[in-house]
This record gives structure tokens, sequence and C-alpha cells, in this order.
């Protein structure tokens, strides 16, 4: 424990800084990636070095009567790791990787801390033949990410990426460091596989199985002007369905794109298409579809089928999502298809305030396959799906961005009865939002669980307006 940091115990090995210290600020702000930080004060931020650190945070919280939030890589859009009074558990300083391999039957697995990122689990796997659906932005930690269920690369095949966590290490309100599984603590480890920035405990490790690396990456794509979205989205959206499930499908309605020789800068559609084979001829046969667009003369921009590697797909993600800007975002599930659902909302994207501005629309995001989606809160509650980003760097447009986004939002969703995705939705745009990213056993059922192992509401639940 630092000589100033007496308060928190005598065995801390990080750092503890109260909200009266220099570099509080910068912590603060620190703790939220999006550039734009809620104007919410934790009263102490302990930066744990060790899960020690956790266990002992945790214990002191509770006996001094402070709530307590976390954070592993503060990518949630809302900044909820950020609440008012109360101690703020940081977990960046949790980010090691460790690999186990293959044994008879058992599959590789891969040891991590909450705050290893995608493009550090690529970094380590790659070199081993192996791979994990990780987050689409490189930079995304896998502690929130997974809590929140995780719609990463391939999910369409492999499955929610919480469906591969094997076990979960956590401190609970009590203190107690537990590893739950299928077997251990189940009704636990069940919340921790999809109940995002609500979970009731604080995850420290988690027990990964890990995938073979795809033998043949291979991408595609087409960029239409966004006045095309109608005959776009009702020629690939029935294509994308009858697909392999090895293929993933995204629509991007993006603000603005470049100009090119046959068009002028303006708002755009891409259908953007990976096949993560087994063979790269088996990578190409799959994406023939999308070579015979009936319309393909009013393509601004094609990408012929081309060799790609988790690493390049993070490389293109970066571009969509850079740091250093100002972020909000909002999710919807919908009963409808997306031929329906983009028409609705091209026309605020249209007239985005920020060329930056994006809506990102996967078809089928997540195996729905019943084994993959077994022993966990997380569900996909759509036929169609899509999140809605405002990007802008001026802080005077936070408001003008903000509205945008929710008037975006309520074009997509007129009758207000479509459901959410709890790791990006806009949890401040109303009280149900939660509730609404769940279905309502599931919910229920996340509520007897909080109050079975957390009865003090020690640990902030979800962020709410």
């Amino acid at each position: 424990m630092r000589p100033r940091a007496p308060a928190v115990g005598a065995d801390i090995e990080g750092t503890l800084i109260r909200r009266a210290d220099r570099g509080y600020e910068d912590a603060r702000t620190g703790a939220v990636w999006n550039e734009v930080t809620p104007p919410r004060f934790p009263e102490l931020i302990v930066r744990a070095a060790t899960e020690a650190d956790v266990v002992h945070a945790v214990t002191w919280a509770r006996a001094q009567g402070l709530r307590v939030s976390m954070r592993s890589g503060g990518h949630n859009w809302s900044g909820s790791p950020l609440r008012d009074g109360g101690l703020l558990l940081d977990l960046s300083g949790l980010r090691q990787c460790a690999l186990t391999p293959a044994q008879g039957t058992d599959p590789a697995t891969a040891t991590v801390g909450p705050a290893a990122t995608g493009h550090d689990l690529v970094a380590a796997l790659t070199p081993h033949d192996l791979a994990f659906p990780v987050g689409h932005c490189p930079t995304v930690a896998v502690g929130g990410f997974l809590l929140s269920g995780g719609l990463g690369w391939n999910s369409r095949a492999w499955g929610a990426s919480c469906a591969d966590v094997r076990e979960i290490r956590a401190v609970t309100a009590d203190g107690r460091t537990v590893t739950c599984s299928d077997t251990e603590h189940p009704d636990l480890f069940w919340a921790a596989r999809g109940a995002g920035p609500g979970f009731c405990a604080a995850v420290t490790g988690f027990r990964l199985a890990l995938h073979p690396h795809p033998a043949s990456m291979v991408m595609t794509s087409l960029t239409f002007p966004l006045a095309d979205v109608r005959p776009v989205t009702e020629w690939a959206e029935p294509i994308a369905r009858r697909l392999p499930p090895y293929v993933e499908t995204a629509f991007v309605l993006a603000a603005s794109g470049p100009p090119t020789a046959s068009a002028p800068r303006g708002p755009r559609i891409t259908v953007a298409a990976t096949a993560f084979a087994t063979t790269e001829h088996e990578a190409r046969q799959a994406l023939e579809p999308f070579a015979d667009c009936p319309f393909g003369e009013c393509a601004v921009t094609r990408q012929l089928p081309t060799p790609v590697s988790f690493a390049a797909l993070h490389d293109g993600a970066a571009a969509i999502w850079p740091p250093a800007h100002r972020y909000a975002a909002d999710t919807l599930w919908s009963p409808e298809s997306h031929a329906t659902q983009l028409p609705r909302i091209a026309d605020a994207v249209a007239h985005a305030p920020s060329g930056k501005s994006l809506v990102l629309s996967p078809v089928q995001p997540v195996s729905q396959e019943p084994a993959l989606l077994r022993n966990m809160a997380f569900a996909p509650l759509g036929a169609s799906y899509l999140v809605c980003y405002a990007v802008w760097d001026d802080p005077a447009g936070d408001r003008d961005h903000a509205r945008w986004l929710r008037d975006a939002m309520a074009a997509a969703d007129p009758r207000g009865e479509g459901c959410h995705y709890i790791a990006e939705t806009d949890l401040e745009a109303d009280p149900a939002r939660a509730r609404r990213s769940y279905t309502p056993a599931t919910w229920d059922r996340l509520q007897e669980i909080k109050a079975q192992w957390d009865p003090e509401n020690l640990f902030h639940s979800y962020l709410a307006p």
C-alpha cells in the first residue's frame, strides 16, 4: 500500500486516487474511451494491479458504505462506470492472457483478464493458429464485451462470444473470490453471460474455449448511394440469410462518403461480406452471389473478394470508430426485416450533422442455434438488428448530435416497441432501456440473482435517466 492511500487497506498494490487529488480528472475522463465524459464523479478511483486489490477494494467499500462501479476498457458509450459518489474500481491493469494447448478432447483455452482487448487476443492466438470471436473494434476489452454477451467476428457461426466462456473468477459483494461455471455457482455464471453493466460481482478473469483459426478469410463489398437503400437491402438481405453461417454480412449506412469518378460525395450504403472458411475456394464460392448484383453498375465502389486477416478486419473497424472522438450510440432489435428498417432510418443518416456518423446493421449477427444460446442471460431479441452511432469531434455539437441520435432511433422504431442490446444501447434514453434488453423471464431472474448475491446493492446496477 502506498503511504498516501491508507484508507483502503495495507495490501493494495495498485493506485488510489481521491477526488481532491491531482490527477483525479485525468483518471475520471480516462475511464471512458468516449471523449464525451458524463458529469458524474466517483469519490475514489482504485486502479487494481492484482485480483487481491479487487478483494481489498470491494471489502473496504462495503465497510465504508460506498457503492462500487467497474470499468475494464471504458467502451460503454453511456459511460456506465462513472457514477456519483462511491468507488470506481478500474480493472484496466488486469490484462493478462495465457494459453493452454488442447488436451485430448478438451479444446485449447485462454485465461484472460477483463482488460485484455480484441487486439491482444488476436496477437496472442494467431501465431498458434487459434481464434476467438473478438469484438469488431480492436480496442474493446473482453470484460464488458463478454459480460454483455458479445457480438463478435464470425458470431453467426461461433455464436455469441460468451458461449465460449467456460468459467469466470469473480469477487462478490461479501469479498469472496469464487470460480463460476456450468457446475459451480451456475446462477452467477448464467448472469455473467449477458448481464452486462448490471452484473452483481467484479469479474477478474475469464477462461475461454478457442476455435481453430479459419484457414481462409475473404472479404468483398459493394457501395451504393444511400438513395438506393431499398433495392440494395431487398436484394442483399435474402442472399445473406441463405449463405452458410461462416459468412458474416453487414449493411453500413454512412452519412458521407468520398467522391468517386461516378458519384459525388454523399451518403452511402455498403454491403460487406466476410467468409471465415476452411479453404480459399470455399470462401470465394460462398461469396459468389454478391458478384451477381442485378444493378451492380450503380455501385459507387466495389471491392472484389480479397483475403484478409483478423488484424486487417480490426484495422478497418478502427477507421470506423476512431479514437479521440465524441460518441453516442443506441441499438435496436426488431421483428421487422432490414429492408423495412434501414429505409426508415436512411433519411436521418443522410442528414446527420456529422459526416462520420453511421448505422451498422449485420444480418443475423449471432447464431440462433439453441446449443449456442444455452445457459446465458444473453439472447437475440429480433429478426433484424442495428446500432446507430453519432460520431463527432467538437464539444459544441454535443446537444445536436445527441438529439440526432434519438430522432434517428425514433424513426427506426416509430412505435417504441423494439428491444435493445445492453452493451451499446442508450441507457439514459428512457428508464426501460435496460429491461427491454432482455426477455421478461430473464429480467426477473437477473433481479433475483442480484438480490441473492448482492442484497445490500453494493455494486451499481444499470444506469438509468
